[in-house]
């Protein structure tokens, strides 16, 4: 039997792993780069291995870093968790050849499956080869990994092959591989698949469907099971491709198979030889626990005749450390709370006051309700997300609550276009009007502006917030009876530095508070206090372009210099952040007067980068 397992990856899958493994009564071994030397993966561990450096591929790339560190720490197992090395046969047989057990597929099947180009070959499915005007639009996507990483839409030929180049580079980046494919782009389709468990003794559970429609980038936001609203005969289709599948490369353990829908038709996309991101909804449905089940499948268990039962429907956001209204870009700082209400089921890697940084994914965690029908886990997991308390960097929380709500996913009709049809309107502003108020009293809590009561009336105060990207201003009296506001039909009841209640035409509501530097937190409502006097040294030129994220610059556009003649929405450079690459373009047609990114250069959100002059 498995006693001391080392898992192979970091943040929310590595405490997910472990936390199963402290159920089961074995050991855990945590790996982690410098730059995760305090991540809450490695605090829960039992032990701690550093592999030495900060990237992806100086660190949670190098296999045979990996396996040493397994043997190192004693580690009798290695769990590749998802992402990284998840899928690279490789390093499967590493791990086999020092003589530990991988919990994951053989490497055979692992070939077999992991890249993209040979699983469509090995279903009947062959990528397109030279691309014309008549197959567009088009798919590039890493043949490697997941995750939405090294894909591209492309809807014009002329910009095909730049896609490609930026798809290479991000999935090299990403998974140490940067093998890439074109296959057609279905539009309107949903993202479908089918869940699998598999022993070593020739049975294959297929453990229901789960629908991932909802996605930026490529990369799965909302998920759930079941899939609504498929057609029983086409469901079983995709049941049986599925185990098809799996009995075609002699797989066991967990593992996903992949379906675009469209048109009453499921189109074979990839198979996943991996624990999925989104496995807890399947675990909620049917009562299970994947992770035990790797590990038992591992050690040599036979599964059950049949799977479990199905039971209710499980529903799962993931929450980001992005901005969706400004084209997702990710975001970094300290997250300093994060609480969801009890009955929600949370998967994270981090805690308060941990770091969130620059080298790896946005995902903060994942949260998850499980209820006997759709629309009542839907507004169980809408209501719970409202009344996070999320204290940091921006997030899609709010996205998330308006993506639930939204009529289109309420009824089931949702595809992979819903996003591109619904952002603007789910990224308005939006924030409690009183919210301002509340942290101006909060803030104002203990201060007198007397030294004694005088019997002279009380000048209104007044302190300025940014909130929703709007300035409001918030004015109130210190008063004998303490603060009132000075806003009409609007009482006081209670202020201190972390709960206000006001009475608003009768109505009393009550306003939670935190304060970090000048970020306000007002209930779910973010503020940032603003300096009685703007600092002019903020201010930049016209068409200045300034980093939106910490990152690195990964290159400029060929040839591209100051004096250059440039149009708007023209690719100038491009930033690398959290595994991802992040194109900046020319806002208006003119010259290019100066041009200060390098390649290769770390910038902060704020940097100067270029400057492009309109015509």
């Amino acid at each position: 039997m498995i006693s001391t397992v080392l898992v192979a990856n970091r943040g929310e899958i590595a405490c997910r792993v472990f936390r199963t493994c402290r159920e089961l009564g074995i050991r855990t071994v945590a790996v982690h780069s410098d730059a995760d030397a305090d991540a809450l993966h490695t605090r829960v561990a039992d032990a701690a291995v550093r592999l030495p450096g900060v990237t992806p591929a100086e660190t949670y790339l190098r296999g045979e870093l990996i396996v040493k560190a397994a043997v190192a720490a004693g580690a009798d197992a290695v769990h590749p968790g998802y992402g990284f090395l998840s899928e690279n046969a490789d390093f499967a047989r590493a791990v086999l050849e020092a003589g530990l057990v991988w919990i994951g597929p053989p490497p055979h099947a692992v070939e077999a499956m992991a890249s993209k180009t040979r699983a469509k070959r090995l279903m009947g499915v062959e990528p397109l080869g030279e691309v014309t005007e008549a197959d567009l639009p088009v798919l590039v996507k890493a043949a490697a990994g997941g995750g939405g990483r090294g894909m591209r839409i492309v809807r014009r030929l002329t910009d095909l092959d730049a896609e490609l180049a930026a798809a290479r580079a991000e999935a090299a980046s990403a998974f140490g591989d940067g093998e890439v494919f074109v296959e057609p782009y279905l539009e309107g389709g949903r993202h479908v698949e089918v869940q699998v468990l598999a022993d070593a003794h020739g049975t294959v559970w297929p453990l229901g469907t789960r629908d991932c429609s909802l996605q930026r980038r490529h990369q799965k936001v909302v998920e759930e099971a079941p899939a609504p609203g498929l057609p029983a005969e086409l469901e079983h289709e995709m049941y049986d491709l599925a185990v098809r599948a799996a009995r075609a490369v002699g797989y066991t353990g967990a593992g996903t198979v992949e379906f675009l829908v469209a048109d009453g038709r499921a189109h074979f996309l990839e198979m996943n030889t991996r624990l999925q991101v989104e496995h807890p909804v399947t675990e909620a449905v049917f009562g299970i626990d994947l992770v035990a089940l790797q590990i038992r499948v591992a050690e040599g268990h036979a599964l059950a005749a049949d799977p479990p039962p199905a039971h209710g429907h499980a529903v799962e956001a993931r929450l980001y450390a992005e901005d969706p209204a400004h084209d997702w870009a990710p975001q970094t700082g300290t997250l300093h709370r994060l609480a969801v209400p009890d009955g929600i089921r949370l998967d994270t890697g981090y805690t308060d006051g941990d770091t969130i940084g620059v080298h790896y994914d946005p995902m903060l965690a994942k949260a998850v309700a499980h209820a006997p029908t759709r629309a009542e886990a839907v507004r169980a997991l809408a209501g719970a997300l409202e009344r996070t308390a999320v204290h940091g960097p921006v997030t899609n929380r709010d996205l998330l609550v308006r993506s639930l709500r939204h009529e289109e996913f309420a009824s089931g009709r949702m595809d992979t276009g819903f996003y591109d049809r619904h952002l603007a309107e789910l990224t308005a502003p939006a924030a409690d009007p009183y919210a301002p108020l509340a942290a101006a009293l909060a803030d104002a809590h203990g201060r007198s502006r007397f030294g004694g009561w005088r019997n002279v009336p009380s000048q209104p105060q007044a302190k300025r917030y940014l909130m929703a990207g709007e300035e409001h201003e918030a004015r109130y009296r210190h008063t004998r009876d303490g603060l009132t506001a000075d806003a009409d039909g609007v009482r006081v009841v209670h202020a201190d530095a972390a709960l206000v209640v006001l009475e608003v035409d009768g109505v009393r509501r009550k306003f939670d508070v935190a304060r970090y530097g000048d970020r306000v937190y007002v209930g779910g409502t973010a503020l940032t206090a603003l300096p009685r006097f703007p600092d002019p040294a903020a201010q930049h030129a016209p068409g200045s372009l300034l980093a939106p994220m910490p990152g690195t610059v990964v290159r400029v556009a060929d040839g591209l210099a100051a004096g250059a003649a440039v149009r708007a929405g023209q690719p100038l450079l491009w930033l690398e952040a959290m595994k991802m690459e992040h194109k900046i373009s020319a806002p208006v047609t003119g010259t290019l007067t100066a041009l200060h990114a390098v390649p290769g250069s770390q910038v902060e959100p704020g940097t100067l980068l270029a400057v492009v002059q309109a015509d």
